[in-house]
């Protein structure tokens, strides 16, 4: 729809273009869709449902290493009955947060989106704490974006802030990782991190709370405790280093080719995600 004829179809090719000014055309548009017989979305739906039932999001669980996807479920499941704000750094536990964490309310999710500002997650949680000061406000971080902006523990204390830092520690750049495994044929190049400060000690030297969970059976009960300790309170969380963030869009590929994660049970059926 344009009220200039000469644009349309000048950048797009069009199946049906309408001239006219917007107000005209989209109040014809409303009456001609009011008396229009309501269409049949059977199809529709029955769609919708078979790719509801791949279940993309599923995981399969495991009992000698935190699972990223099952460490942020968890943590989701603990915030539900708090009045949260969550912000996240950049990478891979970024859209893992997005994907296993509820938000339903506008503004409590902080994130940078596609911009890749690695480091934007503690500043954003110590700024949302500033702003809402009654309510529990939690930094989900990875072990390089956090260190983009490390220093803003200082400010957490200075201000009391009792803002709730969890770093998922998977010992990579992970996106960066994930892209070398599966497009760049495993050509792994600086993307693995060998020199790692202590986090817990590093909390402590700012005079933060500081605890370490390398333990898929003590995840709930460590985190409980974690967010229940008052003041600032980080968490380094050691994840499984391999885990892909699925569903992902190889470059080039249309929607439909985008790559799922290879999670089913012993019958071949999509493995639910656990569910609190």
């Amino acid at each position: 729809m344009d009220v200039d004829p000469s644009e349309i179809g000048k950048l797009v090719p069009v199946d049906l273009g309408v001239v006219g000014d917007a107000a005209d055309v989209l109040e014809a548009v409303l009456r001609a869709w009011g008396e229009a017989a309501a269409p049949d979305l059977t199809s529709w739906w029955q769609d919708i449902a078979g790719w509801r039932s791949q279940r993309c999001l599923a995981f399969r669980p495991n009992p000698d290493r935190v699972l990223p996807q099952h460490a942020l479920s968890q943590l989701s499941a603990l915030l539900r009955d708090h009045d949260v704000v969550v912000s996240t750094d950049v990478g891979q536990h970024q859209m893992w947060a997005a994907q296993y964490m509820s938000f339903d309310e506008p503004g409590r999710g902080l994130t940078s989106g596609g911009l890749g500002t690695m480091g934007y997650g503690l500043p954003a949680a110590l700024g949302a704490q500033i702003a809402y000061p009654d309510r529990l406000v939690v930094c989900v971080s990875g072990e390089a974006s956090v260190q983009m902006n490390i220093q803003e523990l200082a400010t957490a204390v200075q201000h009391r802030l009792p803002v709730k830092l969890i770093i998922l520690n998977n010992g990579a750049m992970g996106m960066v990782r994930q892209w070398q495994d599966l497009i760049h044929d495993r050509r792994l190049s600086h993307s693995r991190a060998e020199a790692l400060p202590d986090f817990v000690a590093l909390a402590a030297a700012y005079g933060w709370s500081g605890f370490r969970i390398d333990d898929p059976a003590e995840l709930t009960a460590s985190l409980a405790h974690a967010l229940a300790t008052p003041g600032p309170v980080l968490v380094e969380i050691v994840t499984a280093g391999a885990e892909n963030c699925y569903p992902m869009l190889p470059p080039g590929a249309a929607h439909h080719e985008m790559l799922l994660s290879d999670c089913r049970d012993a019958d071949g059926l999509p493995l639910d995600r656990p569910r609190s």
